[in-house]
């Protein structure tokens, strides 16, 4: 991480930052970011609120975990002022994920200017759980909020 712009993820990362809200809801907690590969690992940890009535962890709530790996390794590429906005997200599921810790990474595949495009996957017990493709806006902020 050296090198690295200063933004809301790197100060997530140490310690400078709160958690955004949906990431409190998901129990994500971040591993490790490598922005020299384009890379970051996290966890989250699904919940007995997110069951489907299958007993399995719902789609929506991995796709929002794809969604959040995905707009977070978006964000850690940004200056300190500019935020992700998730254009397009395509997901796939692979297989049921149960209640428990799910391991997420995001790869870059290719950064412009404001345009990100990030490949994401969900595993669980070393096994892939759900995959997508992310198309992300790095946005400035509006004045005033």
């Amino acid at each position: 991480m050296t090198d690295a712009p200063d933004n809301y993820i790197l100060r997530l990362i140490r310690g400078e930052a709160p958690q955004h809200p949906i990431g409190e809801t998901l129990g994500a907690r971040i591993l490790e970011l490598d922005l020299a590969a384009g890379r970051l690992e996290m966890e989250f940890v699904g919940t007995d609120a997110f069951r489907n009535p299958a007993g399995t962890v719902q789609g929506g709530m991995l796709a929002a975990m794809l969604d959040d790996v995905t707009a977070s390794l978006a964000t850690a590429t940004a200056t300190q002022d500019e935020r992700c906005a998730t254009l397009d997200l395509h997901t796939s599921f692979l297989r049921p994920a149960k209640v428990g810790p799910i391991r997420a990474s995001a790869r870059v595949v290719r950064r412009g200017r404001e345009i990100v495009h990030v490949a994401g996957e969900l595993s669980q017990d070393g096994r892939p759980v759900a995959t997508a493709t992310a198309t992300c806006m790095l946005v400035a902020p509006r004045p005033g909020g």
